[in-house]
C-alpha cells in the first residue's frame, strides 16, 4: 500500500490525502484521511470528501467505516469514479482512495430543498440523474459517477451510508464559491443561423446544407481521411451575443450521431430549433489547455480572493487518456494556485452552470474555488 506525500497544507481547515496499491483494501480510505489529518494539523475532521476508484463500487461501505474511524466523524461524502485525484496524483490505474478533510468551521450539511445562493456539492449515478433534482433552482457542482467502461455498479455516499436514491447533495457550509466549466474545443466556424431542422436533423446552415458546411470546415488533414472522426467533432449552440460567445465560454456543445449523404444532413443527440446559431468544434489539447487557463483566470476574479481549497470534476474521456499520460487540467490548477487543496474525480457528466441553469457537460472540466467566510 502506498500513501503519497503532499506539500503545503491549509493548516487547520483543509487538506487532501490519497493512497493506493495493488488491492481495493478499506485501509487505503484511512490512510488517505490520516495523511489529509496530518496535513491540516487536525486530529479529528468537521467533514470528509472521499472518492474511491471503481474497484470499490460494489462494496464501499467497509471502506467508508475505515475514514469515519480515521476522520473520527461520521459524515463521509463523496462517489465512485473511473479514477480520483488530488493536488499531488490522478489516480486512474490502481485501486485506492482520495480524500479531503475540513476542520471548523467549516461544516457538510445534507443540502435543504430549497433555493439557494451558495455551490452545492452534486454526486449521482446514472440512474440518480433526474430532471426534477438536477433543476432545483441551485447553482451544482459535481458528477455523475461512472467507471471506465460506462457499466457499473456506480455508488454514492452521504452520513457514511451508500444513498439508495443515487444522489446526494451536499452544502460546504461557511464557504462561499465560484464554479466555472471549461468546454475547451477548437473552434472551426464563428456561429452560423440554422436555417433549416426536422427533429434531430439539421439540414441547412445558414444558405447552404450542413454538411457541406461542416465538410468545408474541417482542417485540410481531418477532410483528407476516408472517413471524418466524428467523435471528435461536435456543434456548439451559443447564447446570448454570438461575436463573443466561443470566447467568453456561453455554448453548449452538441454531440454528432450521424452525417446523411442522402440530404446533406447532420443528425445530432439533442433537438435543436430554426435561428439558433450553431458552430463548428473539434476536441484538441491545446485549445482545452488555453480554455482552462481562461476559466481558471475568470473564476478567481469572480471569487475576488484566493481560494482556500478547489474541487475539480474532469470528464473520464478529458483526463490524461486526453492529454497524452497527463491531467493538463489539474496541471494547470496546480501552476495557477501553488499549494492549493484539490479533490475530484473523473466522470461520466460533469454537473455545473451554463447561462443560468444548471447543465450536464461532457467531454469537459467543471472547477470550483472556494474561500471560508470569514467567522
Amino acid at each position: 500500500m502506498n500513501a503519497l506525500p503532499t506539500t503545503n497544507p491549509k493548516n487547520g481547515l483543509v487538506a487532501t490525502g490519497l493512497s493506493h496499491g495493488p488491492r481495493a483494501l478499506p485501509e487505503h480510505a484511512a490512510t488517505a484521511v490520516k495523511r489529509a489529518l496530518a496535513r491540516a494539523g487536525l486530529t479529528r475532521a468537521a467533514g470528509v470528501l472521499l472518492f474511491l476508484t471503481p474497484d470499490y463500487a460494489a462494496d464501499p461501505e467497509p471502506a467508508l467505516r475505515a475514514a469515519a474511524r480515521a476522520a473520527h466523524t461520521l459524515q463521509i461524502v463523496g462517489a465512485t469514479g473511473a479514477g480520483v485525484l488530488t493536488d499531488e496524483e490522478w489516480l486512474l490505474d490502481s485501486p485506492g482512495a482520495a480524500a479531503m478533510v475540513f476542520g471548523d468551521p467549516l461544516q457538510l450539511r445534507t443540502f435543504a430543498r430549497r433555493a439557494s445562493d451558495d455551490p452545492v456539492l452534486s454526486l449521482c449515478t446514472p440512474s440518480g440523474l433526474s430532471a426534477e433534482w438536477f433543476d432545483l433552482p441551485v447553482e451544482r457542482i459535481g458528477a455523475v459517477s461512472g467507471d471506465i467502461f460506462g457499466h457499473g455498479p456506480f455508488k454514492v455516499w452521504n452520513g457514511c451510508r451508500v444513498n439508495d436514491s443515487g444522489r446526494v447533495e451536499i452544502a460546504i457550509e461557511n464557504t462561499a464559491g465560484v464554479i466555472r466549466a471549461s468546454q475547451g474545443v477548437r473552434a472551426l466556424t464563428s456561429p452560423i443561423q440554422i436555417a433549416e431542422v426536422q427533429g434531430l436533423d439539421v439540414l441547412r446552415l445558414g444558405n447552404y446544407p450542413a454538411l457541406n458546411v461542416l465538410v468545408k470546415s474541417l482542417p485540410l488533414g481531418v477532410r483528407d481521411m476516408d472517413r471524418i472522426p466524428l467523435h471528435l467533432i461536435m456543434g456548439g449552440v451559443t447564447f446570448g451575443d454570438p461575436a463573443d460567445a466561443i470566447r467568453e465560454g456561453r455554448y453548449r456543445l452538441n454531440h454528432i450521431v450521424s452525417a446523411n449523404l442522402n440530404n446533406q444532413s447532420i443528425t445530432f443527440a439533442q433537438p435543436l430549433a430554426r435561428g439558433e446559431r450553431l458552430f463548428w468544434a473539434m476536441r484538441d489539447t491545446l485549445a482545452a489547455e488555453r480554455d482552462m487557463n481562461s476559466t481558471l483566470d475568470r473564476a478567481r476574479q469572480q471569487l475576488d480572493a484566493p481560494p482556500d481549497f478547489a474541487l475539480l470534476f474532469p470528464c473520464m474521456g478529458r483526463g490524461p487518456n486526453f492529454f497524452g499520460n497527463r491531467d493538463r487540467d489539474l496541471d494547470l490548477v496546480k501552476a495557477r494556485f501553488p499549494g492549493l487543496p484539490v479533490i475530484g474525480f473523473y466522470g461520466n457528466g460533469e454537473i455545473g452552470p451554463l447561462d443560468g441553469h444548471n447543465h450536464l457537460y461532457q467531454y469537459s472540466a467543471v472547477v470550483g474555488l472556494f474561500k471560508a467566510r470569514a467567522s
